[in-house]
């Protein structure tokens, strides 16, 4: 596909009051947003006003009393994009469930009810679950090695994808002159026997409208990257720079290509966070005043949650980040790998590294056409297909879908509306065919 031809594809991320970690503080925000199904609906008017791809929610299994304030009180994702759906006609409606606490056939079966009741709209965002303590949860003794997780999440996808094959998109024929509810020779009963699962189906809902759901990966390690060229059709990740993250791309499109796939048939998105202003100065401005609502406390709590809870408040504040080892290798691998790589080259201190955390810079802060041109520049140098939005502040949003798009629009790399009804149609993605029915073709 030609740079020409190419389209920049826009999720937005539904995640409590937008901003950090304490932006249900800041006078503008809405604090119970994240249990607030107006409001989220209202965000989901929003981004599809702005002719988004998707909403995208994220979500966790395990709390403590020090967790995130809006991760201690949030709505379950696909009951929330169910609800949506009947709200919305065009988004895209994508859901992170966990491939290591749940099990295949029930979410087969809950995203291809998603994906029918929205019109062909639902995505999956597959995790593998980083935090240890989830296990407590699920009556585990402990909790999964982080390579181990993806070879369990390899397989899980292949049942997943089978499930969702169960039924050719023409089987239902409910014929009432002749009695025939369904063509049996439609029917495939995938019979699975693996090291992990052993399910035998048939799926009890039928081909969904876009063949089956979109299927996104979320994480940069190489486990997590050797999965997506497998078995997704999306990334979800995030790097500092544009030349980061076109290695990242480019390293994922080799793996596509070694997996006898096309570059085409995966998009990656990097996750990122937007503030507008009048001036430069004024985006700065509000970045400061939302990042000031975060106390070191917090701060030190927030880093704590990538390293398993781990409580950095016995350290010095002050002293060089601490030497913790290993320790975050089995929960966040990529994010914590980063953090503790960039504390090194820095040497930053750890109230520097937990700051910098908990109220991260927006990679995308000034003027509209300042904002608008970052984004650009980024998709247009194949540093990645498309961001997944969060505002920076608890109104950047809206400031985003009024001022950076049609900015977007104008300059063609966006579009004014949306191309098709089904969320793989319009990311531009290639409808999949049902292996079972291909399998029989090829045998005739």
């Amino acid at each position: 596909m030609s740079q020409q031809s190419r389209q920049l594809r826009l999720g937005a991320i539904i995640q409590g009051p937008s901003g950090n970690m304490s932006a249900w503080r800041h006078p503008d925000a809405v604090a119970d947003a994240s249990i607030n199904v107006e409001f989220v609906q209202q965000l989901a008017r929003k981004a599809e006003q702005g002719r988004f791809d998707f909403l995208f929610i994220a979500d966790g299994l395990y709390i403590t009393p020090q967790s995130i304030p809006h991760f201690l009180n949030r709505f379950e994702p696909i009951t929330l994009l169910s609800a949506l759906a009947l709200v919305t006609r065009h988004i895209g409606l994508v859901g992170t469930l966990s491939t290591s606490y749940s099990e295949p056939f029930t979410v087969a079966r809950q995203f291809a009810s998603l994906d029918h009741l929205s019109g062909g709209r639902a995505g999956w965002n597959v995790v593998t679950t980083p935090l240890e303590g989830t296990a407590k949860n699920f009556s585990r003794a402990k909790h999964t090695e982080h390579d181990e997780r993806y070879r369990v999440a390899s397989e899980y996808l292949q049942v997943t994808k089978g499930l969702w094959d169960s039924w050719e998109a023409d089987a239902f024929t409910r014929d009432k002159a002749s009695g025939q509810y369904f063509d049996p020779t439609k029917l495939h009963t995938l019979n699975h026997q693996g090291h992990y699962y052993q399910v035998q189906g048939p799926l009890n809902v039928g081909r969904t409208p876009q063949g089956r759901p979109i299927v996104f990966q979320a994480g940069a390690s190489d486990a997590g990257k050797a999965l997506a060229a497998e078995a997704a059709d999306a990334i979800y990740t995030r790097q500092e720079t544009p030349e980061q993250a076109k290695a990242f791309r480019d390293d994922v499109h080799q793996r596509l290509i070694a997996q006898g796939r096309s570059p085409d048939e995966l998009l990656v998105f990097q996750g990122t966070s937007v503030i507008i202003g009048d001036s430069e100065a004024d985006a700065e401005q509000r970045y400061q005043a939302t990042a000031q609502l975060v106390t070191l406390e917090k701060a030190l709590e927030y880093l704590g949650r990538y390293f398993e809870h781990h409580d950095f408040s016995q350290y010095d504040p002050d002293a060089p980040f601490p030497d913790i080892g290993n320790l975050g290798e089995n929960s966040f691998r990529s994010t914590t790998d980063a953090i503790k790589h960039k504390a090194r080259a820095g040497n930053l201190t750890l109230r520097q590294v937990a700051l910098e955390e908990a109220t991260p810079r927006p990679s995308f802060l000034g003027t509209a056409e300042q904002v608008a041109d970052g984004l650009a520049h980024w998709f247009l140098s194949g540093a990645t297909d498309g961001f997944i939005v969060r505002g920076g502040t608890p109104t950047a949003f809206d400031d985003f879908v009024d001022q950076v798009i049609p900015l977007l629009q104008a300059r063609g790399l966006y579009r004014r509306e949306y191309e098709a009804t089904t969320l793989r149609e319009n990311l531009g993605l290639p409808e999949p065919e049902n292996q079972f029915a291909a399998k029989a073709q090829r045998v005739a």
